[in-house]
Formats: C-alpha cells, sequence, structure tokens
C-alpha cells in the first residue's frame, strides 16, 4: 500500500462485534478469562489494549517496520531505549538535539553509570572518534532541533553495523511521511507522536518502530515493566489525527516553503535555518533522504538581540508562543528560554543556538496570513 492508504487503513479493522468502521476506545483495565490463562490476547491493559495496538500497527506499517510500541511520552519512549543499556555503557548522540532528551541523558542516565558523547554528526567520520568496547548505541534526531541540520541516516548506519552498535533516530520533525530511517538501515525510529502525528496539539504520547524481533520483544518487556503506556483515548485521537497526515504534512511543507523564504529576503533577518535551501550545508543530504522538507525553521535577526526576539515574539497575532510544535496552528517559540533551557548556554552556543533565535512550527493556515503576521511583528522592532 502507498503511504496515504496505509495511513487510514494499517491496523484498522471493523469491530468485530459490531461492525464499527472506526476502532473502538476500549476504557478498561482488565478482560474477562475464560480459565487461568486461557483468553482472547488481551490480560490486562498496562500489557495490551486493542484501541493501542490498532494505533501500534498502524505506526509500524506507515515506518515500514514490523513492531511498534507506544507510550506516554515521547520522553518516555526514549526512556525505554535507554533501558536497553548497562551500567558502563556509551552513548554518541548529536550534539544538536532537543533539551528534554539532553536532560535526560546527562541528569538521570548519566547517574546510573551511563557515558554520553555529543558529537557534530553533520561529518559523521568523527563518529568514529568516539566508539570504543563500550560504545553500545548511536543516537540521532535529524532535522535536528532547532537548528536544521541534516544528517546522513544511511553514513551512520554503516558505521552503526560495521561497529555492532544500535543506531536510533528521533524522527519527530520529519514524520514517517517524509522520511523512513529504517529503510535507511537505522535499527529503531523513536516519535514524540504529540507533534505532527497527532497533529491537534491535544494528546502527549511517544512511539517506538522496530523492524527486528528480539528487540521488539526486549523494549516490551520494558515497556510493560514500567509501565509508561498511554491510555485508549488518546490512542483513538492519534489513530484519528494519522488519517489526514499525509495532506496536513504537503500544506505544511508548502506554507514551511513559503515563510522559510519571505524570511530569507526579509530586511531585519539575520539567517533562516531551513533545509530546503540550495545553500544549506546539508540540503544535498536532505535532497537524497526526505520527500521533502518539512515545516519546520528556525531564524534570527540582525543583531542578534534576545530584546529584539522576545519583542517579535509577544507581538504575534497568529503564530502562538507555545512550547511543542507539529500542529495545525502556527506555533513560535524561544528554544534558550523554553525547550533549550536544560541545555547550558556554552553548550547552546557551541552548536549556534544564540539567545536570540527563533523556532517556527509553520502550521496549516493561509500562508498569506501567516507572513502578515510575521511583517507586522517585525514592524514593531
Amino acid at each position: 500500500m502507498k503511504f496515504a492508504t496505509k495511513a487510514i487503513h494499517a491496523g484498522i479493522k471493523p469491530d468485530i462485534g459490531t461492525g464499527a468502521i472506526m476502532t473502538p476506545i476500549f476504557q478498561t483495565s482488565t478482560y474477562v478469562q475464560k480459565s487461568p490463562g486461557d483468553h482472547k490476547g488481551f490480560e490486562y491493559s498496562r500489557t495490551q489494549n486493542p484501541t493501542r495496538q490498532a494505533l501500534e500497527q498502524n505506526l509500524a506499517a506507515l515506518e515500514n517496520g514490523q513492531h511498534g510500541l507506544c507510550f506516554s511520552s515521547g520522553m518516555a519512549a526514549i526512556d525505554c531505549i535507554l533501558k536497553l543499556l548497562k551500567p558502563g555503557d556509551e552513548v554518541i548522540s548529536t550534539n544538536d538535539l532537543y533539551g528534554g532528551t539532553y536532560r535526560i541523558f546527562t541528569k538521570v542516565f548519566s547517574k546510573y553509570g551511563i557515558k554520553f558523547h555529543f558529537v557534530n554528526m553533520e561529518k559523521p567520520e568523527e563518529i568514529l572518534t568516539y566508539i570504543n568496547e563500550n560504545t553500545k548505541m548511536i543516537w540521532a534526531e535529524t532535522p535536528t532541533n532547532p537548528m536544521m541540520n541534516i544528517i546522513d541516516i544511511q553514513a551512520l548506519a554503516g558505521i552503526a553495523k560495521s561497529n555492532h552498535l544500535l543506531l536510533g533516530v528521533d524522527n519527530t520533525f520529519a514524520t514517517p511521511f517524509l522520511q523512513s530511517p529504517l529503510d535507511l538501515g537505522a535499527d529503531l525510529v523513536m516519535h514524540s507522536v504529540t507533534k505532527y502525528l497527532a497533529g491537534h496539539s491535544d494528546v502527549v504520547m511517544g512511539a517506538i518502530v522496530v523492524k527486528d524481533k528480539k528487540l521488539a520483544e526486549d523494549l516490551a518487556f520494558i515497556q510493560n515493566s514500567c509501565g509508561a503506556v498511554p491510555g485508549p483515548q488518546d490512542c483513538f485521537l492519534v489513530l484519528r489525527g494519522i488519517k489526514t497526515l499525509h495532506l496536513r504534512m504537503e500544506r505544511h511543507c508548502q506554507n514551511g516553503k513559503t515563510i522559510a523564504a519571505y524570511l530569507k529576503n526579509h530586511p531585519k533577518v539575520e539567517k533562516v535555518f531551513w533545509p530546503g535551501f540550495e545553500d544549506h550545508p546539508n540540503h544535498g543530504i536532505a535532497k537524497a533522504q526526505m520527500n521533502d522538507f518539512g515545516g519546520m525553521l528556525s531564524f534570527t535577526l540582525k543583531g542578534n538581540n534576545i530584546e529584539d526576539a522576545i519583542k517579535v515574539l509577544e507581538n504575534f497575532r497568529i503564530f502562538v508562543l507555545a512550547e511543542s510544535l507539529g500542529g495545525v496552528e502556527s506555533l513560535c517559540g524561544h528554544p534558550a528560554t523554553m525547550t533549550h533551557a536544560s541545555i547550558p548556554k556554552s553548550e547552546r552556543e557551541k552548536v549556534g543556538l544564540s539567545d536570540s533565535l527563533i523556532r517556527l512550527s509553520v502550521g496549516i493556515e493561509d500562508a498569506e496570513d501567516l507572513k502578515n503576521d510575521l511583517a507586522q511583528a517585525m514592524d514593531k522592532l
């Protein structure tokens, strides 16, 4: 099946009891058993739930994987992945990444003896100097958050395979509509489902998709043992959101291109970070491994003055100042004080994340209205 058909039909079956075309919300904690151990495939809703199962199967199909697992948040999904490791293990990570990921790496799992290296993966060969007998995993975001760098997944996969390492890719910004990390050699794909997959800013959820059965079993054991699973109503909402993922992403990409071009030519803008530009340092890789360039972008104002950035953020009328991204509505944020505040300033500046950087999640509104909103906000400077 093609992507649009999978988005609507994969994992979805009419309810056997009623014929309902939509997967019901199985709002139950437990299931009746005929005899001890003799049940219909469901025992307890922390372990499995029919609504969640449909979503997990749907996500697996969208990512061209075999096994999907859903969690109560994107961070819960990352937590599960890190619990595959043991004290003394080492992880090589993207140096430009979501602040919450950096926080769980450095403030939580580092206390349990896991060591993290943060590397510029735009040059995959730089990873080699960090690999030793304790290295167990490579972790990448692409596009990166918030600098919009693109990492060559296939090159990382080659390094990971030759050194017997797991390769995990956070595919939240791109979504499976734009990018298929498993097809490029990744071992597991993680999503903050909260964002584009759910798409309506009304759900918090995470997911992992893999191809390997043993890896799926190990992750499912942790998922069940630790219990950070989503409820059935949230799973229902995500299933509904995914049905329009392909349509929404087409509009996000279209609007993102329009807004990026507008900002690039604005006299008060210093630089726009968006991989669709031919002069973006990773444009070639983006063009090769993505189907389009997405609706996420960042920019700085001339003078790189934090007060100017805040003034713009405070004066938007359509762009909403809020954490998160990927909803139908356009959002704006200030990474240095919001999504990436947990990363020390010295580390942020190493990757170019200045205090004046503004991040936009371009929604699916009319592009002319969005341009006009940007114009009036920057006229306040």
